[in-house]
């Protein structure tokens, strides 16, 4: 069961680059556009190739860290795969900056990784013939059903379209990375999607509308902005790679099913350490009647992540 501390691990961090990003996109001295957003953090994403070079270092075949030894000349399924999971990655991570940057951080993360449960568990069972224990099964179901009363329906249309968008997405992204870690290794799978990450990243400047995008939001983007995006996506990168190699070693499903801690995270943080957060990266609504509805929903999905060890 270590792929699920590792999860949860990743889960937590992702929990702090949330919060993080809500600040960023919704924040009027920063104000990023959602799709300039997800660019930098799709090209950023790429870099994480850097981590093989780690595989030189003594020990490195008993930490399981990849290394170049292990990757081959990609076929075209690779190719493929890749590329999917570039593509469904980027459109995810669009939907879901827009969606945070009109609602709060605490109502559309545990919505969009219900949907990406649901979602993986039907795309798993489909395309990877996946089968899972009836404490699994449960403990999903658990787990979906306390991110979903998190939301309390407190979204408009829009809103509610995009965060569906996102979570579904999400969910092709993982399916997809399960698919290419089956078709070849972890190490090969992992250091070619974060080369199409990249390839596709800059391929978007191939459209002058894209391009004319990326160029004036870089333009008017300060320093501190610029390093606060580069920390957001240092850390979103190590979530990833805990989120990856815990789907390589566990189940796709299951993994998703433990984005609902997230949001458990989100609020530990919040409550901790509102007073030093700025406002635009907190919730909007923090009375004691919103906070113990949460917290009620927080029991439910803790409930759901106990199910699954037993």
């Amino acid at each position: 069961m270590a792929w699920i501390l590792l999860a949860t691990t990743g889960q937590f961090i992702n929990a702090v680059v949330a919060i993080i990003d809500k600040y960023i996109v919704s924040d009027q001295k920063v104000s990023i556009r959602p799709f300039v957003y997800a660019f930098y953090s799709c090209l950023l994403t790429g870099a994480w190739v850097a981590v093989y070079l780690l595989g030189f270092l003594p020990m490195s075949d008993v930490l399981h860290i990849p290394t170049y030894k292990n990757v081959q000349a990609p076929t075209l399924i690779v190719v493929s795969l890749s590329l999917l999971a570039a593509y469904t990655f980027f459109m995810a991570l669009v939907s879901m900056y827009d969606a945070l940057r009109q609602a709060d951080a605490s109502d559309v993360m545990p919505v969009i990784g219900a949907v990406s449960v649901l979602a993986s568990f039907g795309m798993s069972y489909y395309f990877l013939d996946s089968r899972l224990s009836q404490n699994f099964i449960i403990g999903i179901i658990v787990l979906s059903f306390g991110t979903f009363l998190v939301s309390h329906t407190r979204f408009n249309y829009k809103v509610t379209l995009i965060t569906l968008h996102s979570g579904i997405f999400f969910a092709f992204h993982y399916i997809t990375m399960k698919g290419l870690f089956q078709e070849t290794s972890f190490d090969d799978g992992f250091f070619w999607s974060r080369i199409a990450f990249v390839g596709f990243t800059l391929s978007l400047l191939m459209v002058p509308a894209y391009l004319d995008k990326v160029r004036n939001q870089t333009t008017n983007t300060t320093k501190n902005t610029g390093f606060l995006i580069l920390l957001a996506k240092i850390l979103a990168g190590v979530a990833a790679f805990m989120l990856l190699k815990a789907t390589d070693w566990g189940d796709v499903t299951v993994v998703q099913a433990l984005d609902g801690l997230k949001y458990v995270f989100i609020i530990i943080i919040a409550v901790l350490f509102a007073k030093f957060l700025p406002k635009s990266a907190t919730d909007k609504q923090s009375d004691r009647k919103v906070i113990a509805r949460k917290l009620l929903y927080v029991v439910i999905i803790t409930i759901g992540f106990v199910v699954l060890f037993l």
